[in-house]
Protein backbone atom coordinates (compact mmCIF):
# COMPACT_ATOMS: atom_id res chain seq x y z
CA UNK A 1 0.00 0.00 0.00
CA UNK A 2 2.32 2.52 1.37
CA UNK A 3 5.31 1.72 -2.14
CA UNK A 4 1.95 1.88 -4.21
CA UNK A 5 0.95 5.46 -2.57
CA UNK A 6 4.42 6.84 -3.12
CA UNK A 7 4.33 5.91 -6.82
CA UNK A 8 0.76 7.40 -7.79
CA UNK A 9 2.87 10.67 -5.65
CA UNK A 10 5.40 10.13 -8.24
CA UNK A 11 3.24 10.10 -10.99
CA UNK A 12 0.74 13.24 -9.75
CA UNK A 13 4.36 15.06 -9.18
CA UNK A 14 5.82 14.09 -13.02
CA UNK A 15 1.98 15.28 -14.27
CA UNK A 16 1.85 18.90 -12.54
CA UNK A 17 5.68 19.55 -13.79
CA UNK A 18 4.69 18.52 -17.36
CA UNK A 19 1.71 20.51 -17.15
CA UNK A 20 3.24 23.45 -15.60
CA UNK A 21 5.87 22.81 -18.57
CA UNK A 22 4.08 22.88 -21.01
CA UNK A 23 1.48 26.12 -19.70
CA UNK A 24 5.15 28.21 -19.30
CA UNK A 25 6.14 27.27 -23.36
CA UNK A 26 2.66 28.28 -24.54
CA UNK A 27 2.80 31.60 -22.39
CA UNK A 28 5.93 32.39 -23.82
CA UNK A 29 4.72 31.58 -27.44
CA UNK A 30 1.84 33.74 -26.97
CA UNK A 31 3.58 36.97 -25.63
CA UNK A 32 6.28 36.56 -28.19
CA UNK A 33 3.93 36.64 -31.02
CA UNK A 34 2.02 39.17 -29.47
CA UNK A 35 5.32 41.49 -28.98
CA UNK A 36 6.20 40.94 -32.46
CA UNK A 37 2.73 41.05 -34.02
CA UNK A 38 2.58 44.73 -32.67
CA UNK A 39 5.95 45.94 -34.04
CA UNK A 40 7.18 46.03 -30.35
CA UNK A 41 10.35 44.67 -31.98
CA UNK A 42 12.18 45.93 -34.71
CA UNK A 43 13.88 43.67 -36.75
CA UNK A 44 15.32 45.97 -39.37
CA UNK A 45 18.17 46.81 -37.77
CA UNK A 46 20.71 46.49 -40.63
CA UNK A 47 20.50 50.48 -41.29
CA UNK A 48 22.83 52.20 -42.75
CA UNK A 49 27.25 52.03 -42.87
CA UNK A 50 28.69 55.20 -41.54
CA UNK A 51 29.34 58.02 -39.11
CA UNK A 52 27.13 60.48 -38.86
CA UNK A 53 30.15 62.93 -38.46
CA UNK A 54 28.34 64.53 -35.19
CA UNK A 55 30.30 66.89 -33.92
CA UNK A 56 32.39 70.28 -35.23
CA UNK A 57 31.88 69.87 -38.76
CA UNK A 58 34.92 71.87 -40.67
CA UNK A 59 33.38 74.56 -43.09
CA UNK A 60 32.92 73.77 -47.00
CA UNK A 61 35.19 75.69 -49.19
CA UNK A 62 34.41 75.32 -53.06
CA UNK A 63 36.78 76.39 -55.56
CA UNK A 64 34.27 77.21 -58.34
CA UNK A 65 35.08 80.97 -59.50
CA UNK A 66 33.61 83.17 -61.88
CA UNK A 67 35.32 85.87 -63.68
CA UNK A 68 34.30 90.04 -63.28
CA UNK A 69 36.61 91.16 -65.61
CA UNK A 70 35.32 93.98 -67.97
CA UNK A 71 37.71 93.21 -70.91
CA UNK A 72 37.22 89.17 -71.23
CA UNK A 73 33.97 86.84 -71.13
CA UNK A 74 33.74 84.55 -67.70
CA UNK A 75 35.94 82.04 -67.52
CA UNK A 76 34.04 79.42 -65.86
CA UNK A 77 31.06 79.17 -63.53
CA UNK A 78 31.25 77.53 -60.28
CA UNK A 79 32.04 74.09 -60.05
CA UNK A 80 30.17 73.71 -55.85
CA UNK A 81 32.54 71.17 -55.01
CA UNK A 82 31.63 69.77 -51.46
CA UNK A 83 33.31 67.62 -48.94
CA UNK A 84 32.57 63.94 -47.59
CA UNK A 85 31.37 65.25 -44.25
CA UNK A 86 29.45 68.13 -44.78
CA UNK A 87 29.90 71.94 -42.85
CA UNK A 88 29.41 73.31 -39.95
CA UNK A 89 25.95 75.41 -39.91
CA UNK A 90 25.71 78.47 -38.52
CA UNK A 91 23.56 78.65 -34.85
CA UNK A 92 20.68 77.37 -35.83
CA UNK A 93 17.39 79.92 -34.24
CA UNK A 94 16.31 78.94 -30.97
CA UNK A 95 13.36 76.89 -32.21
CA UNK A 96 15.67 74.59 -34.21
CA UNK A 97 18.63 73.96 -32.21
CA UNK A 98 20.02 70.17 -32.81
CA UNK A 99 22.37 68.20 -30.91
CA UNK A 100 24.47 65.60 -33.58
CA UNK A 101 23.00 62.41 -33.63
CA UNK A 102 25.19 59.46 -35.07
CA UNK A 103 24.11 56.96 -37.85
CA UNK A 104 23.11 53.75 -36.27
CA UNK A 105 26.17 52.04 -38.08
CA UNK A 106 30.16 52.17 -38.53
CA UNK A 107 31.91 54.29 -40.98
CA UNK A 108 32.40 52.38 -44.33
CA UNK A 109 31.84 49.19 -45.83
CA UNK A 110 28.63 48.04 -47.33
CA UNK A 111 26.46 47.74 -45.06
CA UNK A 112 22.72 45.33 -45.67
CA UNK A 113 20.01 47.65 -47.11
CA UNK A 114 16.14 46.66 -47.61
CA UNK A 115 15.63 45.75 -50.97
CA UNK A 116 13.31 48.79 -52.57
CA UNK A 117 11.65 48.92 -56.09
CA UNK A 118 12.86 50.60 -58.49
CA UNK A 119 11.82 54.67 -59.18
CA UNK A 120 9.03 55.63 -61.14
CA UNK A 121 9.45 56.87 -64.69
CA UNK A 122 9.60 60.70 -64.51
CA UNK A 123 7.28 62.90 -66.32
CA UNK A 124 8.95 65.29 -69.04
CA UNK A 125 6.87 67.82 -68.10
CA UNK A 126 9.08 71.44 -67.09
CA UNK A 127 10.58 70.43 -63.04
CA UNK A 128 11.84 72.55 -60.35
CA UNK A 129 14.40 71.84 -57.50
CA UNK A 130 16.98 73.35 -55.49
CA UNK A 131 20.72 72.67 -54.46
CA UNK A 132 21.20 71.36 -51.30
CA UNK A 133 24.27 71.33 -49.37
CA UNK A 134 24.27 67.83 -46.98
CA UNK A 135 25.13 67.86 -43.59
CA UNK A 136 25.66 64.59 -41.88
CA UNK A 137 24.01 65.57 -38.60
CA UNK A 138 20.45 64.54 -39.48
CA UNK A 139 17.97 66.99 -37.25
CA UNK A 140 20.20 69.33 -39.48
CA UNK A 141 19.08 67.66 -42.16
CA UNK A 142 15.55 67.64 -41.48
CA UNK A 143 15.44 71.32 -41.15
CA UNK A 144 16.88 71.63 -45.13
CA UNK A 145 14.14 68.90 -46.63
CA UNK A 146 11.28 70.61 -44.18
CA UNK A 147 12.45 74.44 -46.30
CA UNK A 148 12.17 72.49 -49.92
CA UNK A 149 9.06 70.45 -49.24
CA UNK A 150 7.24 72.64 -46.58
CA UNK A 151 8.11 76.34 -47.72
CA UNK A 152 9.66 76.58 -51.04
CA UNK A 153 7.15 73.45 -52.17
CA UNK A 154 9.27 71.82 -54.37
CA UNK A 155 9.35 67.95 -55.01
CA UNK A 156 13.05 67.58 -56.56
CA UNK A 157 16.55 68.57 -54.87
CA UNK A 158 20.27 68.30 -56.53
CA UNK A 159 22.80 67.01 -54.02
CA UNK A 160 26.76 66.59 -55.05
CA UNK A 161 28.71 63.20 -54.91
CA UNK A 162 32.49 63.31 -54.92
CA UNK A 163 33.61 60.01 -55.67
CA UNK A 164 37.18 60.88 -54.34
CA UNK A 165 35.19 61.29 -50.41
CA UNK A 166 33.17 57.83 -51.02
CA UNK A 167 35.55 55.42 -52.21
CA UNK A 168 39.11 56.80 -50.92
CA UNK A 169 40.47 53.23 -51.54
CA UNK A 170 39.71 51.06 -53.64
CA UNK A 171 36.61 48.92 -52.46
CA UNK A 172 36.35 50.76 -49.07
CA UNK A 173 33.17 53.32 -48.92
CA UNK A 174 32.14 55.91 -46.32
CA UNK A 175 28.27 56.16 -46.64
CA UNK A 176 28.05 58.04 -43.76
CA UNK A 177 26.73 61.20 -45.34
CA UNK A 178 24.40 59.65 -48.38
CA UNK A 179 22.63 57.05 -45.46
CA UNK A 180 21.82 60.32 -43.89
CA UNK A 181 20.87 62.65 -46.82
CA UNK A 182 19.12 60.40 -48.93
CA UNK A 183 16.84 58.63 -46.35
CA UNK A 184 15.46 61.76 -45.35
CA UNK A 185 15.17 63.59 -49.12
CA UNK A 186 13.35 59.92 -49.26
CA UNK A 187 11.34 60.05 -46.34
CA UNK A 188 10.36 64.00 -47.01
CA UNK A 189 8.82 62.70 -50.52
CA UNK A 190 11.74 64.49 -52.61
CA UNK A 191 13.49 62.91 -55.37
CA UNK A 192 16.79 63.23 -55.79
CA UNK A 193 18.95 64.53 -58.77
CA UNK A 194 22.92 63.65 -57.91
CA UNK A 195 25.65 65.22 -59.71
CA UNK A 196 28.40 62.89 -59.19
CA UNK A 197 32.20 63.53 -60.24
CA UNK A 198 35.64 63.66 -59.20
CA UNK A 199 37.74 60.85 -59.45
CA UNK A 200 40.03 59.56 -56.37
CA UNK A 201 43.55 59.87 -56.81
CA UNK A 202 44.15 55.92 -57.02
CA UNK A 203 41.98 55.42 -59.99
CA UNK A 204 43.53 58.28 -61.82
CA UNK A 205 45.47 58.53 -64.92
CA UNK A 206 48.88 57.53 -64.63
CA UNK A 207 51.23 61.20 -64.73
CA UNK A 208 48.29 63.12 -64.81
CA UNK A 209 48.08 66.74 -62.29
CA UNK A 210 46.51 65.56 -59.08
CA UNK A 211 45.67 69.10 -58.04
CA UNK A 212 43.12 68.95 -60.44
CA UNK A 213 39.97 67.19 -60.69
CA UNK A 214 39.75 64.80 -63.58
CA UNK A 215 38.30 61.72 -65.49
CA UNK A 216 39.48 58.08 -64.20
CA UNK A 217 41.80 55.87 -66.59
CA UNK A 218 39.39 53.55 -67.03
CA UNK A 219 35.60 54.45 -67.69
CA UNK A 220 34.67 51.17 -66.12
CA UNK A 221 35.87 52.07 -62.58
CA UNK A 222 33.74 54.88 -62.51
CA UNK A 223 30.50 52.29 -63.93
CA UNK A 224 31.49 50.21 -61.07
CA UNK A 225 31.15 52.71 -58.47
CA UNK A 226 28.11 54.28 -60.07
CA UNK A 227 26.22 50.53 -59.39
CA UNK A 228 27.51 50.15 -55.56
CA UNK A 229 26.47 53.78 -55.07
CA UNK A 230 23.21 53.10 -56.75
CA UNK A 231 22.41 49.64 -55.68
CA UNK A 232 22.67 50.59 -52.31
CA UNK A 233 19.92 53.48 -52.67
CA UNK A 234 18.13 51.92 -54.89
CA UNK A 235 14.59 53.91 -55.62
CA UNK A 236 16.28 57.34 -53.65
CA UNK A 237 18.01 58.69 -56.23
CA UNK A 238 15.94 59.66 -59.48
CA UNK A 239 18.09 61.41 -61.79
CA UNK A 240 22.34 61.13 -62.38
CA UNK A 241 24.57 64.22 -63.56
CA UNK A 242 27.52 62.34 -64.56
CA UNK A 243 30.66 65.12 -64.18
CA UNK A 244 30.49 68.82 -64.15
CA UNK A 245 31.66 71.31 -66.93
CA UNK A 246 34.09 68.76 -68.31
CA UNK A 247 35.12 71.74 -71.29
CA UNK A 248 37.83 73.30 -68.34
CA UNK A 249 40.63 71.83 -67.02
CA UNK A 250 40.29 72.40 -63.77
CA UNK A 251 37.40 69.51 -63.67
CA UNK A 252 38.47 67.30 -66.46
CA UNK A 253 42.56 67.62 -66.06
CA UNK A 254 43.32 64.78 -68.32
CA UNK A 255 47.01 63.74 -70.08
CA UNK A 256 44.19 63.52 -72.90
CA UNK A 257 43.20 66.87 -72.95
CA UNK A 258 39.72 68.12 -72.92
CA UNK A 259 38.49 65.43 -74.99
CA UNK A 260 34.74 65.84 -75.90
CA UNK A 261 35.18 61.46 -76.93
CA UNK A 262 36.65 60.99 -74.10
CA UNK A 263 33.60 62.04 -72.02
CA UNK A 264 31.12 60.72 -74.00
CA UNK A 265 32.74 57.33 -73.52
CA UNK A 266 32.59 58.12 -69.58
CA UNK A 267 28.90 58.62 -70.59
CA UNK A 268 28.48 55.76 -71.83
CA UNK A 269 29.94 53.50 -69.46
CA UNK A 270 27.81 55.07 -66.65
CA UNK A 271 24.75 54.79 -68.49
CA UNK A 272 25.32 51.08 -68.66
CA UNK A 273 25.90 50.53 -64.65
CA UNK A 274 22.45 53.32 -64.40
CA UNK A 275 20.28 51.64 -66.48
CA UNK A 276 21.45 48.48 -65.11
CA UNK A 277 20.44 49.02 -61.49
CA UNK A 278 17.70 51.11 -62.33
CA UNK A 279 16.27 51.96 -66.12
CA UNK A 280 14.02 54.91 -64.77
CA UNK A 281 17.35 56.84 -63.21
CA UNK A 282 17.23 60.42 -65.50
CA UNK A 283 20.58 60.21 -67.40
CA UNK A 284 22.09 63.50 -67.44
CA UNK A 285 25.17 64.44 -69.52
CA UNK A 286 27.68 66.76 -67.36
CA UNK A 287 26.99 70.76 -67.52
CA UNK A 288 29.33 73.32 -69.44
CA UNK A 289 30.61 76.21 -67.41
CA UNK A 290 29.70 78.76 -70.16
CA UNK A 291 33.06 80.73 -71.01
CA UNK A 292 34.54 83.07 -73.86
CA UNK A 293 38.01 81.05 -73.12
CA UNK A 294 38.65 78.87 -75.91
CA UNK A 295 42.45 78.08 -75.98
CA UNK A 296 41.40 73.93 -76.17
CA UNK A 297 44.24 73.92 -73.10
CA UNK A 298 42.36 75.44 -70.39
CA UNK A 299 39.42 75.69 -71.61
CA UNK A 300 36.92 75.40 -74.53
CA UNK A 301 33.93 77.75 -75.50
CA UNK A 302 30.58 76.09 -74.13
CA UNK A 303 29.03 76.36 -77.29
CA UNK A 304 32.45 75.12 -79.32
CA UNK A 305 32.85 72.18 -76.79
CA UNK A 306 28.80 71.39 -77.60
CA UNK A 307 29.50 70.90 -81.15
CA UNK A 308 32.39 68.60 -80.47
CA UNK A 309 29.93 66.20 -77.59
CA UNK A 310 26.76 66.20 -80.55
CA UNK A 311 29.50 64.80 -83.08
CA UNK A 312 30.83 62.07 -80.28
CA UNK A 313 26.97 61.08 -79.80
CA UNK A 314 26.24 62.59 -76.24
CA UNK A 315 22.70 62.87 -77.88
CA UNK A 316 22.56 58.92 -78.28
CA UNK A 317 23.58 58.08 -74.60
CA UNK A 318 22.12 61.11 -72.30
CA UNK A 319 18.26 61.46 -71.93
CA UNK A 320 18.42 65.11 -70.93
CA UNK A 321 21.66 67.87 -72.18
CA UNK A 322 23.06 69.04 -68.79
CA UNK A 323 23.82 73.21 -68.35
CA UNK A 324 24.79 75.48 -66.57
CA UNK A 325 24.38 79.38 -66.12
CA UNK A 326 24.32 81.60 -62.99
CA UNK A 327 23.95 84.83 -63.88
CA UNK A 328 25.22 88.51 -63.44
CA UNK A 329 23.57 91.61 -63.88
CA UNK A 330 21.58 91.50 -66.57
CA UNK A 331 18.19 89.22 -66.46
CA UNK A 332 17.31 85.70 -67.76
CA UNK A 333 15.68 87.30 -70.59
CA UNK A 334 18.22 89.44 -72.05
CA UNK A 335 20.40 88.23 -75.28
CA UNK A 336 23.65 88.59 -75.48
CA UNK A 337 23.30 90.77 -78.33
CA UNK A 338 20.50 93.47 -77.00
CA UNK A 339 21.56 94.24 -73.41
CA UNK A 340 20.44 97.82 -72.22
CA UNK A 341 23.24 99.82 -71.09
CA UNK A 342 22.69 100.91 -67.59
CA UNK A 343 25.26 103.02 -66.55
CA UNK A 344 24.71 102.38 -62.62
CA UNK A 345 25.82 98.71 -63.11
CA UNK A 346 29.29 98.87 -61.04
CA UNK A 347 30.38 95.16 -62.83
CA UNK A 348 30.21 96.44 -67.05
CA UNK A 349 31.10 93.12 -68.46
CA UNK A 350 27.42 92.35 -69.78
CA UNK A 351 27.54 95.96 -71.18
CA UNK A 352 31.03 96.66 -72.73
CA UNK A 353 32.45 92.90 -73.86
CA UNK A 354 28.99 91.48 -75.25
CA UNK A 355 29.32 87.51 -75.13
CA UNK A 356 26.47 84.81 -75.37
CA UNK A 357 28.06 83.14 -71.67
CA UNK A 358 26.77 86.35 -70.03
CA UNK A 359 23.03 85.69 -70.68
CA UNK A 360 20.96 83.05 -69.11
CA UNK A 361 18.24 83.34 -72.38
CA UNK A 362 21.39 82.90 -75.12
CA UNK A 363 23.29 80.18 -73.47
CA UNK A 364 20.34 78.04 -73.02
CA UNK A 365 18.69 79.05 -76.53
CA UNK A 366 21.74 78.37 -78.11
CA UNK A 367 22.08 74.86 -76.81
CA UNK A 368 19.04 73.89 -77.69
CA UNK A 369 19.11 75.38 -81.38
CA UNK A 370 22.40 73.25 -81.82
CA UNK A 371 20.25 70.07 -79.95
CA UNK A 372 17.37 70.78 -82.67
CA UNK A 373 19.55 71.22 -85.76
CA UNK A 374 21.39 67.85 -84.85
CA UNK A 375 17.76 66.03 -85.61
CA UNK A 376 17.44 65.25 -81.61
CA UNK A 377 14.19 66.14 -79.41
CA UNK A 378 16.67 65.61 -76.24
CA UNK A 379 15.66 68.52 -73.52
CA UNK A 380 18.29 70.37 -71.38
CA UNK A 381 18.42 69.59 -67.78
CA UNK A 382 19.61 72.82 -66.01
CA UNK A 383 21.18 71.78 -62.86
CA UNK A 384 22.45 75.19 -61.64
CA UNK A 385 20.95 78.29 -61.71
CA UNK A 386 20.84 81.47 -59.96
CA UNK A 387 21.65 85.01 -59.21
CA UNK A 388 24.45 86.32 -56.71
CA UNK A 389 23.37 88.85 -54.21
CA UNK A 390 25.61 90.82 -51.37
CA UNK A 391 23.09 93.52 -50.36
CA UNK A 392 23.10 91.77 -46.81
CA UNK A 393 26.24 90.83 -46.80
CA UNK A 394 29.04 92.09 -44.59
CA UNK A 395 31.48 92.24 -48.11
CA UNK A 396 31.50 90.62 -51.39
CA UNK A 397 33.38 87.58 -52.68
CA UNK A 398 36.89 88.26 -54.51
CA UNK A 399 35.48 88.88 -58.36
CA UNK A 400 32.07 89.28 -57.56
CA UNK A 401 31.36 92.74 -58.53
CA UNK A 402 28.39 91.92 -60.23
CA UNK A 403 26.89 90.24 -57.54
CA UNK A 404 26.68 94.35 -55.83
CA UNK A 405 24.49 95.06 -58.93
CA UNK A 406 21.51 93.09 -57.72
CA UNK A 407 19.14 93.21 -54.95
CA UNK A 408 17.26 90.67 -53.54
CA UNK A 409 14.20 92.10 -54.49
CA UNK A 410 15.48 91.53 -58.50
CA UNK A 411 17.03 87.91 -57.71
CA UNK A 412 13.56 86.87 -56.84
CA UNK A 413 12.25 89.00 -60.18
CA UNK A 414 14.93 87.21 -62.20
CA UNK A 415 14.30 83.74 -60.87
CA UNK A 416 10.68 84.29 -61.46
CA UNK A 417 11.26 85.55 -64.92
CA UNK A 418 13.62 82.30 -65.49
CA UNK A 419 10.94 79.82 -64.29
CA UNK A 420 8.36 81.49 -66.51
CA UNK A 421 10.76 81.21 -69.34
CA UNK A 422 12.43 77.70 -69.34
CA UNK A 423 8.27 76.32 -68.63
CA UNK A 424 7.34 78.41 -71.58
CA UNK A 425 10.06 77.72 -73.85
CA UNK A 426 9.04 73.61 -73.46
CA UNK A 427 12.92 72.24 -74.13
CA UNK A 428 13.44 72.04 -70.19
CA UNK A 429 12.81 69.20 -68.25
CA UNK A 430 14.43 69.63 -65.24
CA UNK A 431 16.04 72.90 -63.07
CA UNK A 432 17.75 73.49 -60.03
CA UNK A 433 18.47 76.76 -58.40
CA UNK A 434 21.77 77.81 -56.85
CA UNK A 435 21.75 76.93 -54.00
CA UNK A 436 18.84 76.83 -50.44
CA UNK A 437 21.61 76.70 -47.67
CA UNK A 438 25.36 77.63 -47.92
CA UNK A 439 24.92 81.05 -46.77
CA UNK A 440 24.27 79.00 -42.84
CA UNK A 441 26.40 76.19 -43.18
CA UNK A 442 29.18 78.58 -44.30
CA UNK A 443 28.69 81.00 -41.34
CA UNK A 444 27.35 83.26 -44.07
CA UNK A 445 30.73 84.36 -44.75
CA UNK A 446 30.86 87.06 -47.21
CA UNK A 447 33.90 85.77 -48.70
CA UNK A 448 32.61 82.25 -50.19
CA UNK A 449 31.93 82.17 -53.67
CA UNK A 450 28.63 80.62 -53.19
CA UNK A 451 26.82 82.48 -50.09
CA UNK A 452 25.49 85.45 -52.57
CA UNK A 453 23.70 82.62 -54.34
CA UNK A 454 22.04 81.33 -51.07
CA UNK A 455 18.05 81.37 -50.49
CA UNK A 456 18.52 81.63 -47.04
CA UNK A 457 20.10 84.87 -45.82
CA UNK A 458 21.75 86.23 -42.83
CA UNK A 459 19.86 85.84 -39.27
CA UNK A 460 17.94 83.21 -40.86
CA UNK A 461 16.17 85.45 -43.00
CA UNK A 462 13.87 84.17 -46.19
CA UNK A 463 14.98 85.63 -49.29
CA UNK A 464 12.07 87.30 -50.95
CA UNK A 465 12.85 84.63 -54.04
CA UNK A 466 11.14 82.41 -51.60
CA UNK A 467 7.69 83.52 -51.99
CA UNK A 468 7.92 83.72 -55.81
CA UNK A 469 8.89 79.72 -55.71
CA UNK A 470 6.56 78.91 -53.27
CA UNK A 471 3.54 80.61 -55.72
CA UNK A 472 4.15 77.73 -58.40
CA UNK A 473 3.91 74.86 -55.98
CA UNK A 474 5.69 72.54 -57.98
CA UNK A 475 4.54 69.49 -55.49
CA UNK A 476 1.56 69.54 -56.53
CA UNK A 477 2.15 69.58 -60.35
Amino acid sequence: MQASAVARQRQLRSFVLAWLGITLLMGALTFAGIYYATGLVNNDKNGSGGDSGAGALPLVELDGEQSAGDEAPPPAELDGALTPTGAAVAALPPAQAATPVPSPTPRGGVAPVRPAAPTEAVSEDFQLGIQVQPNADPEVYKIWMGEVRDKLRLGWIKQQIRWEDVEPQPGQYDWGMLDVTLALADEYGIRVMASVLDTPDWAREPGVNLNKEGPPADPQVFAGFLTQLLTRYKGKIHAVEVWNEMNIDREWASIQGLSARNYVTLLQAARGAIKAVDPNIIVISGALSPTGVNDGIGAYDDFVYMDMLIQAGVLDVADCVGAHHNGYNIGPNVPWNNVPNDPTAVFRGPFNNPHHSWSFYSTLNGYAQKIQQAGSGKKLCITEFGWAVTEDLAGTPLSFEFARDNTLNEQAAFIGEAIELMDEWGFVWLAFIWNLNYGPQAGWDATDNNVPYSLLRPEWRTSPAYEVIAAYNFREQ
